[in-house]
């Protein structure tokens, strides 16, 4: 695999006394962009792949029934992070 540089970026005093590299700091972030990237490809496929079964199956839920389903999830989660806070 070819390696490349980054061109330079001004820093000021702050960010330098903050500890990390330049560097580090750089390459963390294009390694998470790239993680993210291939979830967000996963992801489209995972949905392409629904839809298709949802096709041939011929099975749908409505949007409120899963608005309903969600909001019922979102309220279990709210109840047991106050239990855990109580």
């Amino acid at each position: 695999m070819k390696k490349t540089t980054v061109p330079s970026l001004p820093i000021d005093c702050a960010i330098r006394t903050a500890g990390a590299s330049l560097s580090g700091f750089m390459l963390e972030v294009v390694r998470l962009n790239i993680k993210r990237r291939e979830r967000q490809k996963s992801f489209v496929a995972r949905g392409l792949l629904a839809r298709g079964e949802i096709c041939v199956s011929g099975e749908y839920v409505s949007a409120e029934a899963m608005l309903a389903r969600l909001d019922e999830s979102l309220a279990t989660a709210r109840n047991r992070q106050a239990a855990k806070t109580k």
